[in-house]
C-alpha cells in the first residue's frame, strides 16, 4: 500500500507548492481535487496546464490514484442534472488525459441527493450509476462512488449492493472509513464489505456519533490507524490509503493546511511501521 495524500485539504495552495509540500514530507501518492474554489479547478485547467500538472507528478514520481470531483450524479432537475453529468463527463475526460505508468486515475465523486432517496429514488439511483460506469469504460476510468453520511449512499451494505446490480468493472468504491465510524460501525466489518470493491481509499481523524461527530485531523483523534492498516491488508487492498482534511477542519481560524499535511504523513507512517504492513 501506499501513504497517499488528498489536495482536498490545500484549496487555496498552488499545486506546485502543495506537490513540493508533500514530496519533502515523503508522500507517495496524490489526489488532486479540481471542485469550484480550488486551485485546481476543472473549468481553471487549459490544455497546457493539464500537461504541466501530469509532468510534476511524474518529476516527483507521485502515484495518482483518483482525482476529486464531487459532485451529485442524482439530481432530479434537468438542467441541473445536464450541468451535473457535462462537468462529470469534463472529469472523467481530465482522468484519463492525466493517465500515467500506472493507468488513470479513479474519479472520486458521490451520488448525492439525501438519506431518503436510497429508497425512493432507487430507479434513478440505478440509471444514473450504470450511465456513470458506461461512461467511465468509454474512457478506461474507474467511477469510485464515496458512501458519504447523509447522502443517499450511506451504508456500506448499500455500496455493496450498487456495484453488483450494475456490475461492471469501471464502478467502484472510494473507502472513507470515518463516514461509518461515525455511525457505530465495526471497523472490520465495514473493511470487510467494502476493501474488495474499492478503488480507492480516504481516511481522517473523527470523535462522536452522528448527528453529534466531529472530523479531525489523522492523529488528533481515537481512530485506531494500526488495526485499520493491519484489516485494509488481510483484505487484500494493495491502493493508496489516502489521508483528508475535512471542511470542518479547515473552518479553524487557526487551519495552516501544511501543517496539517505535516501531521496527517507522520501518523499514517506511524501506523505503517507499527502496524508492519508494508508500503510499496
Amino acid at each position: 500500500m501506499k501513504i497517499g495524500y488528498t489536495t482536498w485539504g490545500m484549496p487555496k495552495v498552488p499545486i506546485d507548492q502543495g506537490l513540493a509540500h508533500l514530496a519533502d514530507l515523503g508522500f507517495d501518492a496524490v489526489e488532486p481535487t479540481v471542485i469550484a474554489g480550488f486551485t485546481t479547478e476543472l473549468d481553471t485547467l487549459d490544455p497546457d496546464e493539464r500537461k504541466r500538472i501530469r509532468r510534476l507528478f511524474d518529476d516527483y514520481h507521485f502515484h495518482m490514484p483518483a482525482v476529486a470531483g464531487h459532485l451529485s450524479l442524482i439530481a432530479r432537475e434537468p438542467d441541473a442534472h445536464a450541468n451535473n453529468w457535462d462537468r462529470f463527463t469534463r472529469e472523467v475526460d481530465l482522468c484519463a488525459q492525466w493517465a500515467g505508468p500506472e493507468g488513470a486515475p479513479a474519479l472520486d465523486t458521490t451520488l448525492g441527493g439525501g438519506v431518503d432517496d436510497w429508497i425512493n429514488e432507487q430507479p434513478l439511483i440505478l440509471d444514473r450509476a450504470a450511465q456513470a460506469a458506461e461512461y467511465g469504460a468509454k474512457q478506461d476510468v474507474i467511477v469510485a462512488l464515496e458512501p458519504h453520511v447523509g447522502g443517499s449512499l450511506d451504508k456500506p451494505d448499500q455500496a455493496v449492493w450498487l456495484i453488483e446490480q450494475i456490475d461492471s468493472p469501471y464502478l467502484r468504491v472510494n473507502f472513507d472509513i470515518s463516514h461509518f465510524d461515525i455511525i457505530g460501525l465495526d471497523l472490520a466489518e465495514a473493511v470487510r464489505l467494502l476493501a474488495p470493491i474499492s478503488a480507492h481509499t480516504h481516511v481522517k481523524d473523527q470523535t462522536g456519533r452522528v448527528p453529534d461527530f466531529e472530523f479531525l485531523i489523522p492523529g488528533e483523534g481515537p481512530f485506531d490507524f494500526v488495526t485499520y492498516l493491519k484489516n485494509m491488508h488481510a483484505a487484500g487492498y494493495t491502493g493508496a490509503i489516502t489521508a483528508e482534511v475535512s471542511f470542518q477542519v479547515q473552518r479553524r481560524p487557526d487551519y495552516d493546511p501544511f501543517a496539517a499535511a505535516t501531521m496527517c504523513y507522520q501518523t499514517l507512517e506511524n501506523a505503517f511501521n507499527e502496524s508492519g504492513v508494508p508500503r510499496d
